[in-house]
């Protein structure tokens, strides 16, 4: 196994950031994308939860295998923006979990 076996991915992260947030605008603005709820819900789920396994990945990733670096991490300005870039990211995801999760349980036909 490498030592740096993910590098700090800022630009992914910033991307599904992005996706997340005009997805997540997309869903609100539009009452249906498709005309088939169940089909814009598990979507959007699996959208939301591939978004949200990039900060979780970093987050294993630090607590197992990049222990010693965590308390580098944390230290300064760079380490907490990071974390928090992981944990913005991981809301974002989570929003548009929530976006899916409505659409799949929301009005009754």
């Amino acid at each position: 196994m490498r030592e740096n076996r993910r590098a700090r991915n800022t630009k992914t992260l910033w991307a599904l950031a992005l996706v997340a947030v005009l997805y997540s605008a997309v869903a609100f603005a539009r009452p249906s994308l498709t005309g088939r709820r169940t089909l814009e819900g598990a979507v959007s789920v699996l959208l939301g939860l591939y978004i949200c396994s990039h900060p979780a990945a970093n987050a294993v990733d630090a607590l197992f295998f990049r222990h010693a670096a965590v308390q580098e991490d944390s230290d300064g300005w760079s380490g907490m923006a990071w974390l928090a870039l992981n944990l913005l990211v991981l809301l974002l995801g989570w929003m548009v979990i929530f976006v899916g999760t409505t659409r799949l349980v929301g009005e009754m036909p």
